[in-house]
């Protein structure tokens, strides 16, 4: 399953990766560069156009299409390679009719590699996600600017990681942090601090965030050995961070006292 919008620049490289797929479902949010197009050459695909509200909604209606127990969720910019569709393979071998695996998993957790200019590194932040799982145990909810899968059963983890490997003009992901960062204002003012994670606890102190990204990406995880594309790597989580500190204290004096 894929959530696309003009995806044009990514989306070929993705439905590569999913050569062995069988049967792909694709909410698209409205895309008007040619990504309807490109999926409808393709029979293995279905494509549902949504209007966009919000990711949990987006993805649930995904969902409601999907025909099969188990559903591999991708974002049109991430990579399967033939390493990880070996492991997806393994993971469900022997599921039985409904689904069941021996072992009582209902959902696993895929590590990403980070890609700039296709290039993997070896420095991202991005934790893993569950990205395979069960139809009947799991649904989406929003999360800030993105989504939450809330999962009805033990998880499992997998080695081989997704790329995410987005290719889109830097003006496009500019863009999409100024969108991404109001809704990560509501969510931070929203959510009771007893219920936010470390990193999110971190961020509502405005200056800590931004100024810890470079140093955790470029030294704690070797950035800087992936030349130019770990400090452009590096900036863009600073940038993101900056933004939404911004926004923070914009928010805060605009509430006055």
């Amino acid at each position: 399953m894929l959530l696309t919008y003009n995806e044009m620049d990514n989306i070929g490289r993705t439905l590569a990766g999913l050569a062995w797929a069988q049967r792909i479902v694709v909410v698209d949010s409205g895309s008007t560069d040619g990504t309807l197009d490109l999926l409808a050459a393709d029979p293995r695909i279905t494509v549902v156009v949504r209007p966009f509200d919000s990711f949990g909604p987006q993805w649930n209606s995904g969902l409601e299409r999907v025909e099969t127990p188990w559903v591999l969720s991708l974002d049109a910019d991430y990579g399967v390679t033939r390493s990880l569709a070996a492991a997806l393979a393994a993971a469900l071998e022997g599921a039985a009719a409904d689904g069941t695996l021996v072992n009582g998993h209902v959902g696993f957790r895929i590590p990403f590699r980070y890609c700039v200019h296709g290039k993997p590194l070896r420095c991202a932040v991005l934790p893993a996600r569950i990205a395979l799982f069960r139809l009947d145990r799991a649904h989406f909810e929003d999360d800030g600017h993105k989504e939450h899968l809330v999962l009805d059963g033990p998880c499992g983890q997998l080695d081989e990681p997704l790329l995410h490997d987005d290719r889109k003009p830097l003006s496009r992901w500019l863009w999409s942090q100024q969108r991404y960062a109001s809704q990560e204002v509501d969510k931070l003012r929203q959510t009771p601090t007893s219920q936010l994670s470390f990193a999110d606890r971190l961020r509502r102190r405005h200056v800590i965030a931004p100024l810890a990204l470079p140093f955790i990406c470029l030294v704690l995880r070797g950035g800087v050995l992936d030349g130019w594309r770990g400090w452009f790597y590096a900036f863009q989580r600073a940038y993101a961070e900056l933004l939404l500190s911004l926004m923070l204290w914009e928010e805060r004096a605009t509430a006055g006292p």
